[in-house]
């Protein structure tokens, strides 16, 4: 086996590839008596329940893109359980022939959820200073650590004035116990969809969110209590969590960037006096099992510690300038709150559904990172993946195969690694400051099935997309851990796309997205011309009319909740949207 972390992670990249002759290594079946339990508790640690306030929200989708446009909330218990409410907390529940299952507002692959949510604060009206472990299936928080009021000050001292973190980690068997080694990538992806996730929770409140960047695995580790032993006794390995990441949330409105990146780096710079702090606390709570038993996939153990990230200061990346303010196109009066927690997963497309090429061009403008503007403003680099698109259905433009460039910086390299003698034209109509480019015309339909291992979703949409990066290049520069970011960069784009699919408004019919994380690898290089190792597709999606599954029956997430819980005000009256289901 490999010895350097950088060749480790490559390494698990080849061998988790699909392939049209097989697929990477999975279980044989799936074991129904050992699936993993979606909801981690702890036993014993005190129970705050979280009012249901996001369906109060005033606040606008589209003025999520404009900086300054929603006036910032109080940090309050109300306002934190919002917060957690759009980002990790149901968003419905689904059921067929006494099957149930819950929908979440962030996104996962296969529906099994490898994200945990955690709080650190120094307080808040309603809500004690501490540490806190989020449970999306009771929307309530855990207090894992009390902190007295000295700690409390000193937390209060190292962080911007009202802010707090929200920590991310990950159980990769939650994934692997239907997906096998292939797993370790979802976990990623999920973790991306969770970073925008909490973005745009954030900005619904007009609350600025940025990742620390510097801060290291073992860090984060220490500061969630996912290294306390006793608290995890009795519960296997596989069941354990993995460090993701950490977002700072001030309650402000967007901070400049140097000003945000610096916030993050100071809270980052402090770790050993955060975690000195969580560490003189009071613990309370035992972990719960997850699975009876486990099958070992050793080589997700092998690629988490290769891409282990230690503490280290990274250089702060400027966004391009000069790209012009987001249109208003998608989202109607539509509230943010609402877009958020109606956000589907497509399970089939009805293979008619069309969008114009002003709802596509503007879909498309959303991925471009612009200061202040969620969710690339939680993001310390500059972008390092874009997309090849298939566009099927899109009217106004030929059908065939496009590339998308989310900054100036990548195009030579992407034209090389593009290597098929394409057009590289702008296509009519397509605006000056979007570097979408037509490779080549053509009905790409059943290339795009193929490619996502013949599932027709992937065709029957108006577009589908590969997301590509120069993962060689990035790991040798920047290091393992660098293996992990590029799949969460692709998760929070697949999240963009997501909740843009929810709030597009055009003739052509509702449209919604779905990832695709099950695709042939190298059919798809082959098919863009890409050669070698380094240029590698990390993440597929489409956008088309969704079809219904109406076997299934949908149920309010907090159904059961509502009658002890106080709810939130009606919001105005609007129009109304329908659901969708999330793929089981």
């Amino acid at each position: 086996m490999s010895t350097s972390p950088v060749e480790r992670a490559l390494a698990y990249h080849t061998r988790t590839k699909h392939h049209l002759r097989r697929y990477a290594r999975g279980p044989a079946a799936m074991d129904w008596s050992t699936q993993p339990d979606p909801f981690r508790t702890f036993e014993g640690a005190p129970v705050v329940p979280l009012p249901l306030r996001a369906g109060g929200l005033a606040a606008a989708y589209r003025d999520l893109y404009r900086p300054g446009a929603i006036p910032p909330a109080a940090v309050e218990l109300d306002s934190i359980a919002a917060l957690f409410e759009l980002s990790l907390g149901l968003s419905a529940w689904k059921e067929y022939r006494g099957s149930r299952w819950a929908l979440r507002c962030n996104p996962s692959s296969g529906n099994l959820h490898p994200t945990e949510g955690y709080l650190l604060s120094a307080g808040a009206p309603g809500l004690p200073a501490g540490l806190y472990h989020y449970v999306s299936r009771d929307h309530a928080l855990e207090r894992r650590c009390a902190l007295g009021a000295g700690p409390a000050r000193a937390l209060a001292g190292l962080l911007p004035a009202g802010g707090f973190l929200v920590g991310l980690s990950s159980v990769h068997w939650r994934e692997a116990w239907k997906y096998g080694e292939r797993a370790f990538r979802y976990c990623q992806h999920d973790a991306g969809h969770a970073i925008a996730a909490v973005r745009y929770a954030a900005a619904a409140l007009g609350w600025s969110a940025v990742l620390l960047g510097d801060l290291g695995d073992g860090e984060l580790s220490a500061l969630l209590g996912l290294d306390r032993a006793t608290d995890f006794a009795g519960v296997a390995a596989a069941d354990r969590e993995h460090p993701d990441a950490a977002l700072l949330v001030v309650p402000a409105a967007p901070l400049a960037r140097e000003a945000a990146l610096a916030a993050a780096r100071a809270a980052a710079a402090r770790a050993a006096e955060l975690t000195r702090l969580t560490g003189e606390g009071a613990w309370a709570g035992r972990a719960n099992a997850l699975s009876p038993s486990h099958v070992d996939w050793e080589v997700i153990d092998d690629v988490a510690g290769a891409t282990w990230k230690a503490h280290a200061e990274e250089p702060a990346a400027p966004l391009e300038s000069g790209l012009p303010p987001l249109s208003d196109h998608g989202g109607g009066g539509a509230l943010a709150s609402e877009i958020l927690r109606t956000r589907r997963s497509a399970t089939a497309y009805d293979g008619r559904t069309s969008i114009g090429a002003e709802a596509f061009y503007a879909m498309l403008d959303r991925l471009l990172p612009r200061p202040g503007v969620p969710p690339w403003d939680a993001l310390p680099w500059a972008p390092l993946v874009h997309a090849v698109v298939f566009v099927h259905r899109v009217r106004g433009l030929d059908p065939g195969l496009y590339a998308l460039e989310r900054s100036e910086a990548a195009h030579e390299r992407l034209k090389a690694a593009l290597a098929h003698p394409f057009a590289w034209e702008k296509p009519r109509g397509c605006p000056d400051h979007l570097r979408l480019y037509r490779l080549s015309e053509a009905d790409l339909r059943s290339a795009a099935q193929i490619v996502s291992c013949h599932q027709e979703i992937a065709a029957d949409g108006a577009f589908s997309l590969g997301m590509v990066a120069d993962l060689g290049a990035t790991l040798r520069e920047r290091g393992a851990p660098w293996y992990r970011r590029l799949f969460w960069e692709a998760g929070v784009l697949g999240h963009a796309l997501y909740l843009e699919a929810e709030a597009a408004r055009d003739p052509g019919g509702r449209v919604r997205a779905t990832g695709i994380g099950c695709y042939f690898d190298d059919v798809f290089h082959e098919l863009c011309g890409i050669a070698g190792g380094d240029v590698q597709s990390l993440y597929h999606f489409t956008v088309g009319g969704p079809v219904e599954d109406t076997r299934l029956m949908t149920l309010a997430p907090y159904e059961h909740l509502e009658r002890a819980r106080p709810a939130a005000p009606p919001p105005p009256a609007r129009g109304p949207r329908g659901s969708g289901p999330e793929a089981p």
